[in-house]
């Protein structure tokens, strides 16, 4: 294995918190040298971002306030895994949820690890298309705005800080190359779960 002087070996795990929707813990580790460290981090079950393509060339945005940032953020739509839940399902439901949009083609795009430092999380991109507006089916206590942005409005948003989450910025990357053609994407009409 060519990365075995880089692992380190768990040896304990301590449960830290365990919330509503935060679950943290301390693992005790057997790092390359041989000394013991410990690593504190957030557990998560996983989330799907779904960039949604308009069919006059138009992406699906929404705008929601983030307590954390004490901020209101632009998005594009995402949501975490329901337990037992596959990634395409929890792409179809969130973007239902949310934005009221159903979508005739679905393509998987890729990954991405947004706070490796702190947290074990992915979340898988996916692109939507055929795109048809029904009503949206919002979380309780849940507040957003939908809106639709050219991409290169979008580009601008990035550039310009109005945009600075992680996985919309990664999907803007995303987005910005299968537009160019320079990525291509496996486009499947009305996949299974």
């Amino acid at each position: 294995m060519p990365d075995a002087h880089l692992k380190e070996v768990p040896l304990a795990r301590t449960e830290l918190l365990r919330g509503h929707f935060l679950h943290v813990v301390r693992d005790t580790v057997r790092l390359p040298t041989g000394a013991e460290a410990t690593r504190e981090f957030v557990l998560h079950p996983g989330a799907v971002m779904v960039i949604g393509l308009l069919d006059d060339g138009r992406v699906v945005l929404e705008r929601q306030y983030r307590h954390p940032m004490q901020a209101v953020m632009v998005e594009f739509p995402a949501g975490k895994l329901d337990p037992g839940e596959g990634s395409l399902a929890c792409g179809r439901r969130e973007l239902r949820e949310e934005t009221g949009y159903t979508a005739r083609e679905w393509a998987f795009a890729g990954r991405l690890a947004p706070t490796i430092a702190y947290s074990d999380e992915v979340i898988d991109i996916w692109f939507a298309r055929g795109l048809r507006l029904g009503e949206r089916a919002l979380d309780d206590g849940e507040a957003l705005d939908v809106f639709a942005a050219t991409p290169a409005e979008l580009q601008a948003m990035c550039r310009d800080g109005r945009v600075i989450d992680c996985k919309t910025l990664v999907g803007a990357l995303w987005l910005q190359n299968v537009l160019s053609g320079a990525w291509v994407l496996d486009w499947q009409e009305n996949p299974g779960p």
